[in-house]
C-alpha cells in the first residue's frame, strides 16, 4: 500500500465511514490516477475537469455513480491532499428526479417463487418482507433476528445508524426454516467461497444476481434490481394503510420528505384524489356529447 493510499485510508477511518463507502472511495482516486497515468497528487483542475466529462461522455456512467466518484475526488483533495476549494474543480451532475417502476404484488410473489435455488429464495424473502438495503441484509447476523420482540435489529445502516425493523411472523418462519436447514453460526447469510473456514457475509454481487436471474425466470420485464424490492414494501405497506411516519422509521430515513416519494407510487392514495373536475357545472360534460365538429349555420 502506498502512503497516499495509507494516508487517505486513515482520513476515511477517522470519520468512521462505512467499508463500503471506503472500498468506492480507494477505488475512484485510483481509477482517476489510472486514467492520466500519474500519481493522483500530481494531477490538477483541469485533469478533474477532463475526467469528469470522459466519465459521463465516453463512459456512459450513471449520474448517481459519477456523483459517487466526485464525492471521492473531493474527499481525497481537501482532506488528503488539504487543498483548497479553489483548487479544485469538480461539479455534482444534476440527478434526474424519476420515480422507480415498483413490482405489484403478485409480482413478488412471482420473482421470489422463481428463485433460482432455496438459498436464493430465503435471500429475496428476507430481503422484500423487511425492506432491506442489500448491504444490510449482507451483514445480518444471526444474533440480529429478534424472535422475543418480533425485531430484526440493523446494525449501522445507511448513516451508521441503528434500527429496528418488525419481523414478520410468516418471515420468522421462514428463517427459523432456514436455519435448521444452513445452521448459520454469525452471519445469517454466509459466504461458501474463499473464506477458508472463516464466518463472512455473502457478497452484495450475490444478492445482485439472485434477484435478477429470478426476475429473468419469473419473466418480469420490468428492470428488476434488490433496491426495487425495498421501494415496493414501503408502497405496499402504504397501500394497505399503514402511515408514513411508522414506514420512515422502518426504512431508516432521516426526513419524512425522503419517505414521501411512496405517495406517488401508491396506487390507493392515487385514486382516493377528489378531482374538481368531477363536480364542476359545465353542461354537457358527461351527457356524452358529439366530439364531431358542428356545421356551418
Amino acid at each position: 500500500m502506498t502512503n497516499l493510499r495509507k494516508r487517505m485510508l486513515e482520513e476515511l477511518q477517522r470519520r468512521n465511514y462505512s467499508s463500503e463507502t471506503i472500498r468506492s472511495y480507494l477505488f475512484a482516486v485510483k481509477d482517476f490516477a489510472e486514467y492520466f497515468g500519474k500519481r493522483p497528487d500530481l494531477l490538477r483542475a483541469e485533469h478533474l475537469r477532463q475526467y469528469q466529462l470522459y466519465l459521463l461522455n465516453d463512459r456512459k456512467l450513471t449520474v448517481d455513480t459519477i456523483i459517487g466518484r466526485t464525492c471521492a475526488l473531493r474527499f481525497f483533495f481537501l482532506k488528503v491532499l488539504r487543498r483548497s476549494y479553489r483548487d479544485i474543480d469538480l461539479v455534482y451532475p444534476k440527478r434526474p428526479q424519476r420515480l422507480p417502476v415498483i413490482l405489484s404484488e403478485d409480482e413478488v410473489a412471482r420473482l421470489i417463487e422463481s428463485a433460482s435455488t432455496s438459498f436464493h429464495r430465503v435471500i429475496l424473502t428476507t430481503l422484500y418482507a423487511a425492506g432491506l438495503r442489500r448491504e444490510e441484509l449482507c451483514r445480518l447476523k444471526v444474533a440480529d433476528v429478534d424472535s422475543q420482540r418480533m425485531v430484526i435489529h440493523i446494525h449501522q445502516g445507511k448513516g451508521n445508524k441503528d434500527r429496528d425493523i418488525t419481523l414478520s411472523p410468516r418471515l420468522l418462519e421462514v428463517l427459523r426454516d432456514y436455519w435448521k436447514w444452513r445452521k448459520p453460526k454469525t452471519y445469517l447469510f454466509p459466504s461458501y467461497q474463499n473464506c477458508k473456514g472463516r464466518d463472512q457475509p455473502i457478497h452484495s454481487k450475490t444478492v445482485y444476481y439472485a434477484v435478477r436471474e429470478a426476475a429473468r425466470r419469473a419473466g418480469i420485464k420490468k428492470r428488476v434490481y434488490p433496491h426495487l424490492l425495498r421501494h415496493s414494501w414501503a408502497t405496499h405497506l402504504l397501500e394497505r394503510g399503514t402511515d408514513l411516519k411508522t414506514i420512515q422509521v422502518q426504512l431508516g430515513h432521516i426526513d419524512l420528505e425522503a419517505t414521501t416519494i411512496y405517495l406517488h407510487l401508491s396506487q390507493r392514495h392515487l385514486q382516493s384524489i377528489n378531482n374538481p373536475i368531477e363536480t364542476l357545472p359545465i353542461s354537457g360534460l358527461g351527457d356524452n356529447p358529439s366530439l364531431r365538429p358542428r356545421k356551418n349555420q
